[in-house]
This record gives structure tokens, C-alpha cells and sequence, in this order.
């Protein structure tokens, strides 16, 4: 099983491309720890460096898709900006959706073609009214149907029929790679600030969990019981 993620920040300032390069790598550890690949298959660089505008990432194995859908949505990266000082703002917004990255391909092949000779009625003489050289065609992969008469022929009529489905078919194709293409610059501008689906946060730095450690360990201290010997000295000491 594989999917397709596409991560965009949007319109957003240069801390959007920021958060999404922290939450690139935040996704990435995620999908390692359950045993998923990933693979960046394409990246827009932002303004800074190590900063993405977009990133397209194809994750892979077992539950690939569940995991994709536990990161889709907008997604909030929350923290100080880096870059200024005097902004308050800690809230940086990216969108994460699935996306189709191959639009699959039809194979024509004449043997997928059934043929029909058929009548049509209009002007063209007595031999058009009357033979069947009119030709109706239907690929049956696709269920398109085209119906030729312009010759006399039921032989030209057949090769003008093969020659529209394998062109209408392409241009199927081709109008199908357009859309996912439009779709693909459409998650660009869909991102909205606020109501993200997952926020995730900068791990604390072993500065910051220092004053943690020494506070937890003085309630600890606190709230041991003292030893019997201590007990008596101190009730000695406010007899006296």
C-alpha cells in the first residue's frame, strides 16, 4: 500500500515554510516508529534555508493509509517564530492532503474494440441506404462508442472508427493529468488558519526539563516521610 501526501504552506509567512519543515520531520519519525517508508518525491525550498513552500511525501507499508489520514487536515506547528522577535503570534498553519500523483494510462488495443456494421438513413445513394457500411464501435474498457458512415467502404468506416476511439481515448488521458494537476495548486490555496485536526510542538530541551527535575524532586523531598531518629530530634529540639 502506498499514498501520497502533499504538504503546502499555503499564502503564510516565512514561518509557515519553517513549521512545515518541522513538521516534515516530525511525520517522518512518526511513520518510523511503525515501520512505514517514506520518500520525498518532490520539494519547493522557501526563502530560508532548510525551510519547504511545499513538500510531496509517498509513505509506504502496511496501514499506509490510515497513518496518512491521521495527518491530513491542517496542521499547526506551535512555537516562537524564529525569525521575529517581537511577533506573538505562536501558531503556523500547513495543509497535509492526499493526492493522486500518476493518473493512470488507458492501453488501447483493437481487441477491446467491438465492431458493428450498421445502416444509417440520409442522402448518399442507394447503395448507402441499403448496405450496412456503416461502422459503430465500442471500447469496452472505457465504454466509449463512436459510429462512422462517412465512406462507402465498411473497411475505411472501420479504420476512421479505430482511429477516433484511440484519439478520443488520449484525449481523455490528457484532460485527466490536467485535472490532477489543477488539484494539486487547488491544495495550495485551501489551507485555513485555525481549527487544525493535529498540533504538535517543539520537544523540551534539557534546559527546560531541568527546573522540572529539581522541582519534582523537592515535592518528593517534601512529602517522604522522616526517619524515626529525625522525628525525635526535632521533637526534642521544640520541647526545649
Amino acid at each position: 500500500m502506498s499514498v501520497h501526501l502533499l504538504l503546502s504552506a499555503g499564502r503564510g509567512p516565512q514561518e509557515c515554510a519553517w513549521a512545515l519543515a518541522q513538521l516534515l520531520h516530525r511525520l517522518e519519525a512518526d511513520a518510523t516508529r511503525r515501520n512505514l517508508e517514506t520518500h520525498r518525491v518532490q520539494t519547493v525550498p522557501g526563502d530560508r534555508a532548510g525551510t519547504y513552500r511545499s513538500v510531496l511525501i509517498q509513505i509506504a507499508g502496511g496501514g499506509a493509509e490510515a497513518f496518512a489520514a491521521s495527518w491530513t487536515g491542517t496542521l499547526c506547528w506551535q512555537a516562537p517564530s524564529p525569525y521575529r522577535a517581537n511577533t506573538g503570534r505562536k501558531n503556523w498553519y500547513v495543509i497535509a492532503q492526499p493526492c493522486q500523483v500518476d493518473t493512470p494510462r488507458t492501453t488501447f488495443a483493437e481487441a477491446d474494440v467491438d465492431i458493428v456494421a450498421c445502416r444509417t438513413g440520409g442522402p448518399g445513394g442507394q447503395h448507402r441506404n441499403k448496405a450496412s457500411t456503416a461502422v459503430r464501435a465500442t471500447h469496452r474498457p472505457t465504454g466509449i462508442v463512436v459510429v462512422v458512415d462517412t465512406e462507402r467502404q465498411f473497411s475505411l468506416n472501420r479504420r476512421i472508427a479505430m482511429r477516433l476511439l484511440r484519439r478520443t481515448i488520449e484525449h481523455g488521458d490528457e484532460a485527466a493529468e490536467r485535472a490532477a494537476i489543477t488539484a494539486h495548486w487547488r491544495i495550495h490555496d485551501a489551507l485555513v488558519r485555525g481549527n487544525p485536526t493535529r498540533i504538535e510542538r517543539p520537544e523540551p530541551s534539557k534546559q527546560d526539563l531541568a527546573p522540572q527535575k529539581q522541582t519534582r524532586r523537592r515535592q518528593r523531598q517534601s512529602t517522604r516521610p522522616r526517619p524515626p531518629r529525625e522525628e525525635s530530634l526535632i521533637r526534642q529540639h521544640e520541647d526545649r
